[in-house]
């Protein structure tokens, strides 16, 4: 028997199968160009062609290495997995929104954010998420921004 126990401390472990991420899930385009097709592989036609790094998608559905995507205006299409980054980035939707200082209603403003503006998310908590947009880092609510799910929990 402790010949066995030894023998069995001996072999490596099996490496896991890796569990599958959730669907759906949000994450950004990983390249400045990135074609949207309209089915699962380059014999489908592009649709659109994305022309910016780091927009935020939601991915839907899976097909071996394509991702069935859709973006902040509801536009739906097919994006080879390459082109993904699990950097999560978020673009202003609404009206014009104030990025504050701390997740309060009562701090200071530190910019006013156009709506379509891009920017990088960092954290949430709670209603409010910690942003980074062009130079600047504060605080938006959930709501004002499309990128994040309202209770996902993000570090």
């Amino acid at each position: 028997m402790a010949a066995l126990v030894l023998f069995c401390a001996l072999i490596p472990a099996m490496p896991r199968a890796q569990e599958p991420l959730p669907i759906p899930r949000f994450v950004s385009l990983r390249a400045s160009e990135v074609n949207l097709r309209t089915g699962p592989g380059v014999r489908y036609p592009v649709e659109w062609i994305y022309v910016r790094k780091g927009v935020p998608v939601e991915i839907i559905a899976e097909f071996e290495n394509w991702r069935k995507v859709r973006d902040w205006r509801g536009t739906l299409g097919w994006v080879h997995r390459s082109m993904l980054s699990g950097k999560r980035s978020l673009v202003i939707t609404g009206e014009r929104r104030a990025l504050r200082s701390d997740p309060s209603l009562q701090a200071d403003i530190a910019s006013l954010i156009d709506p379509g503006v891009f920017g990088r998310l960092e954290k949430c908590e709670e209603d409010w998420c910690l942003v980074e947009i062009g130079n600047e880092s504060g605080w938006l609510q959930r709501f004002e921004f499309w990128g994040v799910y309202p209770q996902e929990a993000l570090e």
